[in-house]
């Protein structure tokens, strides 16, 4: 049976991939900071190209995917919001009051990538949207504290479920994993959102995975809109996407996308 390569990374090339996931980080922080009523997604998609660029690093979004006639994602962030769960395409959309947007983004640095995403409230969100962001991002966490070296991919998987669960009326979108990460965007292992503590790959040194769960309010399934990248809830219930990429060490985690001292070139 063919198995996916897992890629191991040295020292320096996870170097590397924190100057590739700070930039990811710069971003975020920046559309973050723009996200308001009355704004489009197209605007923050430009706001994010600038800033990635400023940094001297490349958008690993944009064009993704293509091949034959298609022309791949056409842009540097994924601007998902309310139903949209993941993969929503930024242009003409007008932000609302209460609206929640998941931003999805990449960036890559010398060849190597890092990615994240985080869930962000549109002025004042209601007390049930805000608490799926807080659930979303409680089980990212957990997820990350619940891997080690020696562990498995799956203690990673079992963290996160467990703490939706424990959440209590949420589901975890099916058919999306997390994912390894480094010369490519997407590599092997999956890193599922549900699973059982001490199954799949284990955790070594110069492991890189992208952890980020999908939740929402309604229906674990889903669909995928005409655009043929835009998934949302089968039941339009409202979604939450957070992410971050992270290596493991002696030490414990270390979150390549977390914020970082980084300048404009």
């Amino acid at each position: 049976m063919f198995r996916r390569r897992i890629e191991l990374k040295t020292a320096e090339q996870l170097a590397l991939m924190r100057r590739a996931g700070a930039v990811v980080a710069a971003t975020l922080q920046a559309v973050r900071e723009a996200v308001a009523p009355g704004v489009t997604t197209g605007e923050l998609d430009a706001l994010a190209r600038d800033t990635i660029a400023a940094h001297g690093a490349t958008s690993n979004f944009l064009g993704y995917g293509a091949g034959g006639q298609a022309p791949g994602f056409p842009g540097v962030i994924c601007t998902s919001v309310n139903e949209e769960v993941v993969h929503g395409i930024p242009g003409s959309r007008v932000l609302r009051e209460g609206d929640l947007l998941s931003v999805d983004c990449g960036a890559v640095v010398e060849g190597w990538h890092g990615d994240a995403a985080t869930t962000i409230g549109v002025g004042q969100v209601a007390p049930d949207a805000a608490r799926l962001v807080e659930v979303t991002e409680q089980a990212l966490a957990a997820g990350i504290a619940a891997g080690s070296l020696g562990g498995r991919v799956g203690d990673i998987s079992a963290a996160i479920e467990q703490s939706v669960r424990a959440a209590g009326r949420y589901e975890l979108t099916d058919g999306f994993t997390g994912h390894g990460i480094g010369t490519a965007m997407h590599q092997a292992p999956d890193v599922p959102n549900v699973g059982r503590a001490g199954k799949g790959p284990r955790i070594v040194p110069g492991l890189v995975l992208a952890i980020e769960p999908m939740v929402t309010m309604g229906s674990a399934d889903n669909r995928t809109l005409e655009d043929g990248w835009t998934v949302v809830s089968a039941d339009a219930s409202w979604a939450a996407h957070c992410e971050h990429s992270v290596t493991w060490t002696e030490d414990g985690p270390w979150i390549l996308t977390a914020p970082g001292g980084l300048t404009a070139q």
